[in-house]
Order: C-alpha cells, then structure tokens, then sequence
C-alpha cells in the first residue's frame, strides 16, 4: 500500500466513491462519520492524509483541526478538506488552522489523486527530516535555531511581467517576502547576489503547453533551485496540466481567481517547510557528519546507528506500524584479510557498503556497526517484505564479484543475516517498546543461527511483538 487515508464524511456515498477512487491507486482506506469517530481511528492507527469534508455532524475541519492539536497531532498528519467552502474568511480560516489544502466540489479525480501523491510525498520527506533531526539532537550535535534570518525571496515567472505587476502588488503586500519578476528564461538564474528564490510563482496560461512542463523539470532538476519550493498559480483551472505539474514536482496549485491573502498563506506555508528542511540539511551536512559517518565505507556508523535505531522503534510505537531489524556480517571475511591484504578487505567493504545502500529506500538505514558487521533498519516493513529485501540483498553480494585493485581476478564473497520484525500492531496490550540494544541483540542472534547453518542465508528470530 502507498500509503493509509482516513476519510471523515457524514454521508456514506462520498465515502464510497472516494474509497473507491483512491484504493484502486493502492491506498489503504479508513472511514469516519464524524470527528468523534475521526479520533477514535486516529488514535489507533495515524493516518497518512485526512479527507474531511467541509460539513459534520458534531462540527467542521475547523474543530477537527483544535482536537488534533489538543491531541498534540496537528501538523503530523495533511489534512485536505472537500466541499464547497467558497467564502474567502472561511478558507483563510481554514489555511490559518493549518489545513493543508481546500478543494472545491466537483473534483477531477487525475487532481484528486495528483494532489494526494504531492501532500503525502511533502509530509514524507518532512517527516523523515524530522526523525533525523531528533536523532541528531540526541546525539548532541544539533545547533539551536536563529531566530531571525534574511528576508526570503520569491520570483514570479510571467510571460507578461508588466501585464501581471497589479496581481504581483497585491499578493506583496499579504506576504512579508521579497517578491521579484521574470520571464521563463531567466527564472533559473541567481541574482546579483548569487542568491535564488526560496519559492517561485509560475503564473500559467490557459492551456499550458510543453514549454511549461519542461520549465517546472529544469527549476525542479537544476542545482542551484532544486530545493525552491514552487507554486503554480493557473489562470484557468486545467485539472489534467494541474495534475501533471503536481506530480512533476510543484508544491502546491491554485487558481489566479484566489484571495491574494490566500495566495500569501499558502506560500508562507511553503517556505516554512523549505526553512525547516533547509536547517536540517545544513544540521546534517555541519560536523555531524564527521562525528556519525564510517570514514571506510561512507555509512552512518554505530554512534548515529543505535538512537536512531531507538527513535524509529518508538515511531513504530506509535503509529501501530512494523519495522525489521538486520544484523549483516561478511562471511570469512578474515580470509580475504589474511589471503590478500587488509587493503582488498577494505575493498570487498566498500563495495557491500555501496550495495547495501544502493539496494534499499532512502528511509532504510544501514550502518556499519562493526568490522564487517552492517546494521540495517527498515521502517514499516513486514515480515515478508523484510524477508524479500534480506535475501535480495544475500543475493546480490553472492552474485557479483568484487573487483580487487591490484587483483586481476575478481573474488566472490557471500554475506549472512541475522533478521527479526517487530509489529506494535500485533500486540494484545500497551507494552514497552523495544529498546535499541534489545533489537540489535536479537537480530544478532539470528545472525548467529545464519552462520551455524551455512553462512549465505537469511535466518528470522521470532518476531517481535
């Protein structure tokens, strides 16, 4: 599944066709009459995304929105709401509440279902941001934030700059950014200052064509604006080039009839995230790094490894999801050492340290924890997913060999692991969650049943409840 989406609608035909447009794209769906019953489920099982309709019996978003934060979940899960919220106080309202989007009745189901890739995929990437972070900070690394920075900048990309400067004004004076013009061909550009935009405005014109689709690519592939958040502002609704633009990598879409006050929010809300993310990767990129990262194989090492190992498990506490545990050790490793030097060994290292890496998501983490010891996490896998991944990788190790400098003949070399699968959503009663060491200890002790029945194989410890 890509992903769960609870659905809060009194009337159970909206529910309906709604849990049929999105399950046939693979999502898991739940389904609420009310608020009341919204919280039920959300404290069970955290969604993915929230669709909630304008409408509810015991009250709107808006109230959705207060018992989230009172719950202290506002802001972990997107909330889009659906209906016909015309009134432009009720939609600021709503976008000040931190609503993450509001789409008006009738919808195209190609936006319907672009839009929910994009707000999943944001949520997604800010999350794991997040999860990195406090592992950081447990680590004792992180720095505290500024508290003010330089004023962020956004540049409005027109055909027309001086058909459109009365729009631009009024959206500047809802916005406390710098906002600038230019055309498509200079919007990949830094200013005199060698600065890019923090987000861009990609005013489209009815029926959009090529040119737009591959300006959205370069800004979105281009190095130095890769990160810009970007907002496209549609001067007449286009749901198929909406929905192409969103799944290319725009952050948001909107319509030029919008409340330049909306406009303003919904940008705000954008640099707010890129702010976050910007911090993080500069947190990651400072001497974290040097601190957490294997010098030999390029992994996060066992110091970064096991709070971040701890922090996931928790996460899996509370979200009700699996995660797996691995413990991979190079078999007769110290016979490539003593055979051919520790300069091959350290080869044979590197190379399984790119396969590993290579071979999993960019949320999965391994680590090396040891000589020829690899640690190797993965969030919200199963069983058998982890199982697949855990053979996937003895196999691609067993199957390629690895060419040694000075060697003319490559040499094979096969990998054991030592596996176990911790599901909270298994559990009959609140219990502890596992903690780091406890993991660890149990996937190497399936490690240590790998080596005892052959090496090159996967062996699984009872999972974990």
């Amino acid at each position: 599944m890509h992903g769960k989406i609870l659905v809060i609608d009194p009337i159970a035909t909206n529910r309906i066709v709604l849990r049929v447009k999105l399950a046939a794209s693979h999502y898991e769906m739940a389904q609420a009459e009310s608020i009341g019953d919204a919280m039920r489920a959300i404290s069970t099982n955290l969604p993915d995304m929230i669709l909630c309709a304008d409408t509810l019996p015991d009250g709107g978003p808006l109230r959705l929105t207060k018992r989230l934060q009172k719950a202290g979940l506002m802001g972990k899960v997107p909330i889009l709401v659906i209906g016909a919220v015309g009134s432009v106080q009720d939609r600021l309202a709503l976008f000040n509440a931190g609503v993450e989007d509001v789409l008006q009745k009738p919808i195209d189901d190609r936006l319907l279902l672009a839009r929910t890739r994009s707000v999943m995929r944001a949520y997604a990437s800010a999350s794991e941001w997040k999860l990195r972070d406090g592992t950081s900070r447990a680590l004792g690394f992180a720095e505290p934030s500024a508290a003010f920075g330089p004023t962020e900048t956004v540049c409005v990309i027109t055909e027309d700059p001086k058909g459109t400067e009365a729009w631009s004004k009024s959206l500047a004076a809802c916005t406390k950014a710098a906002l600038s013009a230019c055309t498509p061909a200079n919007s990949v550009h830094a200013d005199s200052t060698g600065k890019v935009p923090d987000a861009f405005v990609m005013l489209v014109e009815s029926g959009g064509n090529t040119n737009t689709l591959e300006l959205l690519a370069t800004i979105r592939s281009h190095a130095a604006t890769r990160h810009s958040s970007i907002l496209v502002v549609q001067k007449e609704t286009d749901p198929r080039l909406g929905a192409q633009m969103l799944d290319m990598g725009a952050n948001d879409l909107t319509s030029m009839k919008s409340d330049p006050a909306e406009l303003a929010l919904r940008l705000d809300a954008l640099m707010k995230r890129k702010r976050m993310s910007d911090a993080l990767r500069d947190t990651m990129r400072s001497g974290v790094e040097a601190a957490v990262i294997d010098p030999l194989t390029g992994l996060h090492n066992r110091r970064y490894a096991m709070p971040h190992l701890a922090r996931i498990a928790d996460r899996a506490e509370q979200t009700r999801k699996p995660f797996a545990v691995m413990v991979a050790d190079m078999d007769y490793f110290k016979q490539i050492n003593d055979s051919l030097g520790h300069a091959a060994g350290d080869a044979v290292l590197v190379e399984t340290a790119h396969r590993l890496r290579e071979n999993l998501r960019a949320i999965d983490l391994v680590a090396r924890i040891g000589g020829e010891e690899f640690l190797i996490v993965l969030p919200g896998a199963g069983l058998v997913n982890a199982k697949k991944a855990a053979q996937r990788l003895c196999k691609i190790i067993r199957n390629i060999p690895f060419e040694i400098p000075g060697q003319s003949v490559p040499i094979t070399a096969t990998i054991s692991i030592g596996m176990t699968v911790c599901d909270p959503s298994k559990t009959t009663s609140q219990i502890v969650p596992p903690s780091a060491e406890a993991l660890l200890g149990r996937a190497d002790k399936a490690l240590y049943g790998a080596k005892a029945k052959g090496r090159d194989r996967v062996t699984l410890l009872r999972p974990a409840a």
